[in-house]
């Protein structure tokens, strides 16, 4: 397991989205750790708004991709790029699926959110959801990086929820946002970098 550091700051500036992986299984204590970092996320009214589905099987994993690759290939040529190129790009997408020892798909659950009769609450209550869903995912992602291990942060579900829903067999509450490929590096990922401080900081009154 590589060493990580163990202060707040250096776990937030160490991780990174990594995009190829070591086949080595991830310890079933690595991803029950990351969903657990997950559950303390703030939430609307704390309904925890957010379900995890792991998977490790090789099967499902191909299903998964399988699924996602015709709309993945309209996508991509949405971007006008020559065939060839959308094609090492889909081949680079399915990878990361079928590669990575482990996946979460993080999926939105509005079941037990707070109804309201006006549409303008309904909609902020919606809005906190799906912000909340995204503190779920980076409190996990900081548990997998601190624990030896990494991950990256694919949207892919955002675009096709139904086809993801379907290979994975789940239930129609659960609205799939995010696949996390979890385990070790293989490669270290380019780092774009960040902004200054001051440069994020609109206003200070």
């Amino acid at each position: 397991m590589a060493d990580r550091p163990t202060d707040l700051d250096a776990l937030i500036r160490g991780r990174a989205s990594v995009r190829k992986l070591l086949p080595d299984p991830v310890p079933p204590a690595v991803l029950n750790a990351a969903i657990a970092a997950a559950g303390w996320a703030p939430s609307p009214h704390g309904r925890q708004p957010w379900r995890f589905v792991v998977t490790e099987s090789a099967g499902v994993k191909t299903r998964l991709a399988t699924a996602l690759a015709e709309t993945w290939q309209a996508q991509l040529e949405l971007d006008r790029q020559n065939d060839a190129i959308v094609a090492i790009r889909l081949a680079k997408s399915q990878e990361r699926i079928t590669t990575a020892p482990a996946i979460l798909v993080a999926c939105l659950y509005l079941d037990d959110l707070d109804t309201y009769p006006d549409p303008v609450r309904q909609q902020a209550e919606h809005t906190m959801a799906v912000q909340s869903i995204g503190a779920a995912i980076q409190n996990a992602l900081l548990s997998i990086y601190a624990a030896g291990y990494d991950a990256g942060w694919m949207c892919a579900p955002l675009f096709a929820p139904d086809v993801v829903r379907t290979a994975l067999n789940l239930s129609p509450s659960l609205i799939p946002h995010a696949m996390i490929p979890v385990g070790k590096r293989a490669a270290d990922p380019v780092r774009r970098p960040r902004l200054p401080t001051e440069e994020l900081i609109a206003a200070w009154l």
